[in-house]
């Protein structure tokens, strides 16, 4: 099936309030642009370089999301026109985001990334550090970022029952959060494998990459 027929396909599955982001990584842009012909305007990156080059030639109204770990000494680069950045996991990146955000005259929204996953390799806060940043943006928060929610990625099993329980662990943070933060309004999670689990416990943005585009291209 085509981009277009692809997006289709899961623009009719899942709910109206649930965002897409078109994980456009490694992706070139002929792709890119037959999801935005489409009706697609959110895409994801899990590199600042290669989400720049594609943010100087694709259309200026398009959503860019920073979904990959991120460098503080990178931040520069796409503090002039990120949207969103999911994995924020560390206190000092929050302030670097903050001061590249003030030099840019912007606010910048981002997601504090949680780590539910059994895996090592995933990364995130646990849920002392995400009270500890909760706290500071409620004692001194920076003016130039704003906190708009949760992400998370679960373990890579076939396991449904560990997946939803690490998905609804998320969830009674992203909810308790929801009371302390007045601007949380987004819990991301659900990929291409485990979307519509991430649906049923209450994602209401999900990162879908292969669906959309196919296999990855190394």
């Amino acid at each position: 099936m085509s981009i277009a027929g692809n997006l289709s396909t899961i623009l009719d599955e899942i709910p109206k309030e649930v965002s897409l982001v078109a994980v456009s990584k490694t992706k070139p842009i002929e792709d890119l642009q037959a999801a935005y012909n489409a009706g697609q305007r959110i895409f994801g990156e899990n590199k600042i370089q290669e989400m720049t080059s594609k943010w100087e030639v694709l259309p200026k109204d398009i959503q860019w999301h920073m979904i990959g770990n991120v460098q503080s000494n990178k931040v520069k680069y796409m503090a002039p026109y990120v949207a969103l950045i999911h994995g924020v996991d560390r206190s000092k990146l929050l302030a670097e985001i903050n001061k590249q955000a003030a030099k840019n005259n912007r606010v910048i929204d981002c997601l504090l990334q949680v780590h539910i996953a059994q895996e090592s390799t995933k990364f995130g806060l646990n849920e002392t550090e995400l009270n500890d940043i909760i706290h500071q943006q409620l004692t001194t928060p920076f003016p130039n970022i704003r906190i708009v929610g949760l992400m998370g990625m679960a373990t890579f099993t076939s396991d449904n029952v560990q997946i939803k329980q690490e998905f609804t662990f998320l969830k009674a943070l992203y909810d308790k959060a929801r009371n302390q933060l007045k601007d949380i309004s987004i819990l991301s999670m659900g990929m291409s494998g485990d979307y519509a689990l991430a649906i049923e416990v209450g994602s209401n943005m999900i990162r879908l990459g292969s669906k959309i585009f196919g296999e990855r291209n190394y």
